[in-house]
């Protein structure tokens, strides 16, 4: 298993210096980031990665409300081989119709990515497990309709602020997930508040024993009120120190 860095952590940096930002990130001991919004920046993005040796295993982009074959191909510029929708509304998540259409929609996305060699998935916030529909949260419903070569990248703090178990989460969803989110903080909706790995409500090593098919650990704040940089950089050396220690033996 290894560790990337959601590059939507670092929004405003990018903003401001996208290859400044991508050699930073770089120099912290990160190889792997997951890019956002690729398909607008991935000539500079591409350039960046190349000359800091970061590759760029999975990426986010909104593949049922933007074209599909930009996406895919600006994936397979980048060399990212799986290409997660990260966000769908909450109202999308409220009934068993609206979640069947949706699942139909991943699925007729995966058959399209599968054309270029990319791998599709998707990535939850708090609302796909605060619903439930038929007995189970509406994601592990939502896991049950879709086509075998989807996976799922499981948001494990938004999975904890929705009120699930994020261990018992992952186990009930198996092989399906193949990344996770890593954040940590005090399970509330307040992204300001959210901490370095290790510093919050969350058991980090617990949650990422638990995914037993986990390909990488992405690492994301999804705001922080300190200096962010500082904050990821606590994050991985919690994760470097924690798997030099044998915490997931």
């Amino acid at each position: 298993m290894s560790y990337s860095l959601q590059l939507y952590t670092l929004r405003n940096a990018i903003a401001e210096d996208l290859p400044g930002t991508i050699k930073k990130v770089a120099e912290l001991g990160f190889t792997q980031v997951e890019p956002y919004n690729f398909v607008a920046t991935a000539a500079v993005l591409g350039a960046a990665l190349k000359e800091n040796g970061l590759t760029a295993p999975s990426g986010h982009a909104p593949l049922l409300s933007q074209d599909q074959d930009e996406i895919f191909a600006a994936a397979k510029e980048l060399g990212i081989s799986t290409v997660i929708d990260p966000y769908l509304p909450a109202e999308h998540w409220q009934s068993a119709e609206d979640i069947q259409a949706t699942a139909a929609k991943l699925n007729a996305a995966a058959k399209k990515g599968a054309e270029y060699g990319i791998r599709v998935g998707y990535h939850n916030h708090a609302w796909e497990l605060e619903s439930s529909i038929e007995g189970q949260t509406a994601l592990e419903y939502f896991e049950g309709l879709l086509d075998p070569e989807l996976v799922l990248e499981v948001d494990t703090y938004w999975s904890a602020v929705g009120g699930q178990d994020p261990v018992a989460l992952l186990k009930r969803l198996g092989d399906r997930v193949k990344f996770i989110h890593i954040k940590d903080g005090p399970v509330s909706t307040d992204t300001k508040a959210q901490q370095p790995a290790g510093q919050g409500k969350i058991a980090v090593w617990d949650v990422i024993n638990a995914a037993q098919s986990l390909e990488v650990g992405v690492v994301e704040f999804d705001d922080y009120s300190g200096d962010i940089f500082d904050g990821i950089t606590q994050s991985l050396d919690y994760l470097n120190a924690g798997a030099s220690e044998g915490a997931r033996a």
